[in-house]
Order: structure tokens, then sequence, then C-alpha cells
């Protein structure tokens, strides 16, 4: 199964103080905005996002479809097939995506731990 590009997403309390506490470890901001109230910081091909109360729990993130620089590639598993092969393997989704639609889509579970996980599919497969 191709998960796609990771990240983490952090719920912070303060977003300024979290980019530049980032930024001490050799992150730098690679999209979002102050103003939008998000930051996807990028040390090498690790990728944090920074979310100001967007959510409460920090998001375990997998994008299908995209690398480590938010570029398409060539060969992946839609997110369609990633949720039928989960489902096949007795995983409870807590969202799921249409499985007659395509393009962009997600779908949200949780580990054993709670733990969020979201795969988030940005592009057409």
């Amino acid at each position: 199964m191709k998960l796609g590009a990771f990240s983490i997403s952090l719920s912070v309390k303060d977003l300024l103080k979290s980019r530049t506490f980032y930024e001490q470890l050799g992150f730098a901001v690679f999209a979002g905005s102050m103003e939008q109230n998000y930051l996807i910081m990028k040390n090498d091909q690790t990728l944090i996002g920074l979310f100001h109360e967007m959510f409460e729990k920090n998001i375990l993130t997998f994008n299908p479809g995209w690398d480590q620089e938010a570029q398409q590639v060539g060969d992946f598993d839609d997110v369609r097939k990633i949720q039928k092969s989960l489902k096949e393997s007795g995983i409870p989704l807590a969202q799921e995506a249409d499985p007659n639609s395509s393009g962009p889509a997600s779908i949200l579970l949780f580990d054993p731990d709670g733990n969020t996980i979201l795969i988030d599919q940005h592009v057409e497969s």
C-alpha cells in the first residue's frame, strides 16, 4: 500500500512561538501563512504542519499521489483503493471516501491508541 508523503499535523496554541521553535530546529516555512492559521514547515524531507485552532489533537497525515515536495508522483495508490484494502483488513474507518468518486478525497481512522490518521489525497489518480 503506497500512502504517499508523510507529515505530522500539530495542533498548536501559539503559531508564532511554534514557528520560531521549529525554525530553531532547522525548519523553514514551506507552505501556508500566519493569516490562514497554519504553516507547513520543512527540514530536508521532514514535514511538520503547525495548525492553530483547526483541530484538537495531533494528526498523522499521508498524502497519496504526492512526494515530500508536494509534487504529484506518477505511480500511487488512490485513496479509494487504500480504503478498500483497509476495510477488507477489518480496520474501521471514522470517515470514508465515496467509493464511486474520483480525484481528491480523504479517509480518517484511528490507531489502537486513539491517534488520528488522515489519508488525504489532493490529486487525480
